[in-house]
């Protein structure tokens, strides 16, 4: 039977190596090479890893099917000021044989996806990542894609949030949820120039020797509220110290880091119920990020 990607969402459109190899026809000169799935599995796209080079990515499910455009188009334009690896857009496939989406070749970027077990220094980390920000920060923003979803300001995902927190009301502490996001709310809007935010920084962040090399999936990239980076140390990538190591290197102000909370909370709440049953790796980084909130949470397996 065709390996496959395993399902994530209930609509999403089914990717196997059958569909993969029809598909590739279009790229003659990708179309031979070997084929592995990459784990640990994307939510809104189905990885392939191609020869030893390179990676294509199907949408798996209509909301990411903007995302190859982007990257297509910002990827090149952003490398160059940033000093880790990201993704180089090298082909851009059609939709064909039932698959109603465009998808991208990149080029492979060699490391592991950060992990606790897989920091060796977490301070390091931290250090490489706040620089990192930083540089994203400071690319220049005309024609950049406008904010949207945790970018946004914070006011125009209140309902979602606050429908999120209830939906996770078996597994955590609702009102110290809510307490957050009310601060969140509470807290100063950012009001400064827009800046370019990664808006996705947990599991996608590289690894090699010990140090941060890359940065992939840019599908949620845009201009908007610098706190959903910032939300990334709440994470299980930080320690305490490693935490407040990066939001002073960023010079991150209590308002900003109020906001990260919430985006936090947003995350979590919303993952949680929507993932139980279907991906443990980020169901327990909701669970993490939920107690170094401070929020109580009632862990279940999934059923």
């Amino acid at each position: 039977m065709p390996r496959a990607a395993p399902r994530m969402h209930d609509d999403e459109v089914d990717v196997d190596e059958q569909l993969v190899r029809r598909l590739l026809a279009q790229l003659p000169e990708f179309a031979h090479l070997p084929l592995a799935i990459v784990e640990p599995w994307g939510t809104d796209n189905a990885i392939w890893r191609l020869g030893g080079d390179f990676v294509v990515r199907f949408p798996r499910i209509d909301w990411a099917q903007r995302q190859v455009g982007l990257e297509a188009v910002w990827l090149p334009k952003l490398a160059p000021r940033l000093p880790i690896e990201v993704p180089e857009p090298v082909a851009v496939g059609e939709p064909a044989h039932g698959y109603p989406f465009q998808w991208a070749v990149h080029r492979w970027i060699e490391g592991r996806g950060a992990a606790p077990g897989f920091l060796g220094d977490p301070l390091q980390f931290a250090a490489d990542l706040a620089g990192t920000v930083d540089s994203l920060r400071r690319c220049p923003v005309e024609d950049a894609p406008p904010a949207r979803g945790r970018a946004r300001p914070i006011g125009e995902y209140d309902a979602a949030t606050r429908a999120a927190i209830a939906s996770a009301g078996d597994l955590i502490d609702v009102d110290a949820a809510t307490e957050i996001w009310q601060a969140a709310m509470d807290a100063d809007r950012h009001v400064d120039d827009p800046v370019w935010v990664h808006g996705d920084l947990e599991g996608n962040c590289l690894v090699r020797d010990d140090r941060l090399i890359g940065l992939v999936d840019w599908g949620s990239a845009c201009v908007g509220d610098p706190a959903v980076d910032v939300q990334v140390v709440w994470s299980d990538l930080f320690t305490e110290r490693s935490r407040n190591d990066f939001i002073e290197r960023l010079c991150v102000d209590g308002a900003t880091l109020a906001r990260s909370r919430g985006a936090a909370i947003n995350q979590a709440c919303a993952a949680l119920p929507y993932y139980l049953d279907t991906y443990p790796l980020i169901v327990e980084r909701s669970w993490h990020k939920l107690e170094a909130l401070g929020v109580e949470t009632r862990r279940r397996r999934p059923s």
